[in-house]
């Protein structure tokens, strides 16, 4: 529904609803990359959100086995497991796909512009309801002329 309504904007407002667009793609893009750079866990994010396929496990219900926790991606937690000898224990790290993916060079943006694709219905509405002021504020400053 929000398509045709989006199409509807463009149509009427044009170049305006472009740039409203835009900019709310680009203040989002640029509060995503932020996020990923301060080591927000994305996945986690994702799923308490719903989105699917971003998870590498089935059921977020299930507890994480040791022999799994190398292979599981969630979070940064530590698993100590005692030596069967009696020696010296064994500390396994969980992977974080995130923390990995924004250590690489430009691996941030990447997840940046995927969570910006993923958040497109959050930012139609977005640009729905900015783009009529916008457009009024800016015919008011004689900036565009009055016939959109």
């Amino acid at each position: 529904m929000s398509g045709g309504r989006f199409r509807e904007l463009l149509r009427k407002y044009g170049k305006v609803a472009i740039g409203v667009h835009l900019s709310v793609s680009a203040a989002s893009i640029t509060g995503l990359y932020v996020a990923v750079k301060n080591n927000v866990d994305v996945e986690s994010v994702f799923q308490r959100l719903g989105i699917p396929g971003v998870s590498s496990k089935g059921g977020e219900n299930e507890a994480p086995s040791p022999s799994d926790a190398a292979a599981s991606s969630s979070h940064n937690t530590e698993i100590i497991i005692p030596a069967e000898d009696g020696g010296a224990s064994v500390e396994v790290k969980k992977r974080n796909r995130t923390a990995e993916m924004a250590k690489t060079s430009g691996g941030a943006l990447a997840l940046a512009l995927l969570l910006n694709k993923a958040l497109f219905p959050v930012r139609v509405p977005i640009t729905l309801a900015l783009t009529p002021p916008v457009a009024r504020f800016l015919r008011a400053r004689q900036i565009i002329k009055n016939g959109l």
